[in-house]
């Protein structure tokens, strides 16, 4: 394939929502349920690696949701703003829960911190 050629499905593949994707890591909640945060930054991503493997660190994914949009968190119709992301040793009680507290706006915090919350995966190009 020319230069020429890459370059113009680079671009294409690009264009279509195909370019870089971000690093995403899965959690499993009390009961089963999953859901899934965008890690926006080396460090995160280091974190959430060390979660996986068992290390004994903050382990409380904490951040504000938004509403009306799924962004790497499908099905929810929601997300977590992974500029807000941190993850916790202690949390106070109106942002835990599970993911579906959430969808239903039980969970009427603006943040989430499900205490209950493990690292069950890690995709996309920083795992």
């Amino acid at each position: 394939m020319t230069a020429a050629v890459l370059a113009i499905a680079t671009l294409s593949l690009a264009g279509c929502g195909l370019g870089p994707q971000p690093t995403v890591a899965t959690f499993e909640v009390a009961g089963g349920e999953q859901y899934k945060i965008e890690l926006a930054t080396p460090e995160l991503i280091e974190h959430a690696k060390a979660l996986l493997a068992g290390e004994n660190l903050a382990a409380i994914p904490n951040g504000v949701v938004v509403r009306g949009d799924s962004s790497v968190n499908e099905p929810w119709s929601w997300h977590i703003d992974p500029t807000t992301l941190e993850f916790a040793n202690v949390t106070i009680g109106v942002c835990d829960g599970i993911p579906q507290y959430v969808e239903d706006e039980i969970v009427t915090s603006d943040r989430f911190c499900p205490w209950s919350a493990r690292v069950i995966a890690i995709d996309g190009p920083g795992a």
